[in-house]
């Protein structure tokens, strides 16, 4: 067969060079909310089961996809999701999201930070710590929980309902203030509400005396959270009250970390 008989999809195969056809599946796999089986991943790929079956062992070797319990769907390994973050905190984007960053903090006065879903936990890709001697150190790798921070809450709000269910199935809900949210009821109340509302507090929930306010990075009202921007301080300093009045300058650097990250 000549290379003009050939399928559009056959075509893509072959014009592709292996690897760049290993990163597109995985791209593929990873843009679904939920594990995919072969004849899944076949039917989103258009391209030949054979193809793509040895893709998938081909990733699957390398641990960056992995086999479920029943082992026949294929999802995300921890090894992919470092690598994943390796990326973001290292992105070409980075000097634009930092200086994004920086002048958050000018204008708010207290630090802020970019953060990200990771597995059960929130991931700190940047921050910028405000120039007051009073402030809780959180550098870029650091990890919270996800019940009771404003990004996790933010990020699991969003999250496409099976994906979040297994995640709330997960979660220890222990309570580390007064305030922590100590239940899967009241938190799930709770993420009705930023759903409603579009953003998430964390009300001195994971370390007494410090609020927070977290607002989404997405690519359009209706996309996917892709990280989420959030303003962190003491309470004494910024009640949430006050901090919650600096909403529209969050939004707007969110919008502009998005464009960065495009």
């Amino acid at each position: 067969m000549s290379y003009s008989e050939l399928s559009p999809a056959e075509e893509a195969e072959h014009a592709a060079t292996p690897g760049l056809r290993l990163l597109q599946l995985l791209e593929l796999v990873c843009a679904t909310p939920e594990p995919q089986t072969l004849v899944d991943v076949v039917r989103l790929s258009g391209q030949p089961k054979p193809s793509v079956h040895r893709m998938l062992q081909q990733l699957e070797v390398g641990g960056l996809l992995a086999r479920g319990g029943d082992g026949r769907r294929y999802a995300i390994t921890p090894r992919l999701m470092r690598f994943a973050e390796t990326v973001l905190r290292g992105s070409t984007s980075t000097g634009v999201r930092h200086a994004a960053l920086r002048q958050l903090v000018a204008d708010v006065g207290e630090t802020c930070n970019l953060t990200a879903l990771s597995g059960a936990e929130v991931i700190y890709l940047d921050r910028v710590e405000t120039a007051f001697p009073l402030r809780l150190e959180l550098g870029p790798g650091s990890r919270v929980p996800l019940h009771c921070s404003a990004s996790g809450k933010l990020f699991l709000a969003h999250l496409p309902k099976p994906q979040r269910e297994r995640l709330l199935d997960q979660l220890q809900y222990r309570r580390y203030t007064a305030h922590t949210l100590g239940s899967r009821e009241v938190l799930e109340g709770e993420l009705d509400r930023i759903r409603r509302d579009g953003h998430a507090v964390d009300a001195e929930e994971f370390i007494a005396g410090l609020v927070c306010v977290a607002v989404p990075v997405r690519d359009d009202a209706q996309g996917p959270v892709r990280c989420a921007v959030a303003l962190q301080a003491p309470a004494v300093r910024m009640p949430l009250p006050q901090a919650l009045q600096q909403l529209h300058k969050l939004r707007n650097a969110a919008q502009g970390i998005a464009r960065a990250m495009r």
